[in-house]
């Protein structure tokens, strides 16, 4: 079967799909993944075929105001709806949807009758249990948490209203606005699977049927791959460090954070390693070491702590290691899993972004590396998380779908 993946977003939004492909590869299928260019090595490196769709510029820096970055949303939605249509081939089987690419694939298979499943990395569906990811606000009451869900897919449908629109003229479909054909995937009760664990987000007993929480899908590493070996040395030269990193955020703010780290570090007695990451983390010295991108997997089970900005993608590999965490939180859903992870005991309060200090920072270093309460509730998630099989039940899902 010739199975398409589209999803558009960080690293972060772009990484667990790559495993999820491997998994779908392995049982026999073909598989591509649409996404933009600069991420085309980690799908290759996936043994996936790359499709390319338009880059976000809300990356590049200098949108500012919310009205701004809704044109500049909806300006690259329609682009991307039209680079979708692009890598689209006829002979696609099933296409598997990310939360992003969803409003835009569900025209695609319908003008092409190809089925589609979501594959989604946050909670979007409206739910009592927590207010909508995006707002990074706390829990409003169960009936106010319901209606700001439902109020944050109206915003939504506001950035794809343009896109939608230009894809249906381009397929030759009669005019369905976005909120129109939400609501007709809605009642079809239209198929989605969420890759993250059951025990950071329970499923909410308030969604419809069709709406599942499976676990999460991890980008592939080889078996045989190991650390490079100045990290190597570093970590076996005294007590386990601590990693400090924020992946693709604070882009141009390295020489602060690297300072406030360092200061941090030390004033908590500890050992670090800074992961120079978008913002370029940079520092020197025998307590100290900074390193590019490696494996989560190959490193996070070697660590004290981690501090992280709490994207989906690393608060789940940091859970799934064992470790407890130090969440620094800058933005979209990042306040969300910061939270979730503070409540399920696994790491600190969340050190906002905007008011990170040295001192702050020092100090939640200090309770989650001494506390041992933290490691405890880490590694309990672990177990948990060991026991879920997400890509397994995509599978299974696809051969239901399918009828294979």
């Amino acid at each position: 079967m010739n199975i398409l993946i589209a999803a558009a977003g960080s690293r972060g939004d772009v990484a667990p799909y790559t495993g999820l492909g491997a998994e779908l590869r392995r049982a026999g299928h073909d598989v591509a993944l649409a996404t933009t260019d600069a991420f085309a090595p980690l799908v290759r490196d996936a043994g996936l075929e790359f499709r390319g769709l338009p880059a976000d510029p809300r990356g590049r820096g200098g949108v500012t105001g919310k009205r701004e970055l809704m044109r500049t949303a909806a300006a690259f939605v329609t682009a991307l709806g039209q680079g979708f249509a692009d890598a689209m081939t006829d002979g696609t089987d099933l296409l598997l949807l990310s939360a992003t690419t969803a409003p835009l694939g569900w025209h695609l298979a319908e003008a092409t009758g190809t089925p589609s499943l979501g594959v989604y990395l946050q909670p979007t569906a409206p739910t009592g249990d927590f207010p909508p990811v995006v707002t990074g606000s706390r829990s409003l009451g169960r009936p106010a948490n319901r209606l700001a869900g439902r109020f944050a897919l109206r915003m939504a449908d506001r950035v794809y209203a343009q896109a939608v629109t230009e894809l249906r003229r381009r397929l030759g479909l009669p005019p369905v606005s976005a909120p129109g054909m939400r609501r007709r995937q809605e009642r079809a009760r239209w198929p989605v699977l969420h890759g993250f664990s059951t025990a950071l987000v329970p499923r909410p007993s308030d969604w419809r049927p069709g709406l599942d929480v499976v676990g999460n899908w991890w980008p592939p590493h080889d078996d045989a791959e190991r650390l490079p070996a100045d990290l190597e040395d570093f970590l076996g030269a005294g007590p386990r460090p601590v990693l400090i990193g924020f992946g693709s955020m604070a882009a141009g703010d390295g020489e602060r954070l690297s300072e406030i780290a360092v200061r941090a570090l030390r004033r908590a007695g500890l050992r670090g390693i800074l992961q120079a990451g978008r913002a370029g983390l940079a520092a020197d010295g025998d307590d100290v070491l900074t390193i590019g991108d490696v494996p989560h997997a190959l490193l996070f089970p070697r660590l004290a702590a981690v501090v992280h900005h709490a994207g989906a993608g690393t608060s789940a590999a940091a859970l799934r290691a064992g470790v407890p965490a130090v969440t620094v939180p800058v933005t979209a859903d990042q306040p969300f899993w910061a939270g979730r992870l503070a409540a399920l005991g696994a790491a600190a309060d969340p050190l906002p972004f905007a008011s990170l200090t040295a001192e702050r920072l020092a100090g939640s270093l200090d309770r989650v590396v001494r506390q041992q309460t933290y490691a405890r509730a880490a590694a309990r998630a672990a177990q948990h998380m060991a026991t879920e099989d997400g890509a397994g039940r995509v599978l299974k899902a696809v051969a239901q779908l399918t009828g294979g």
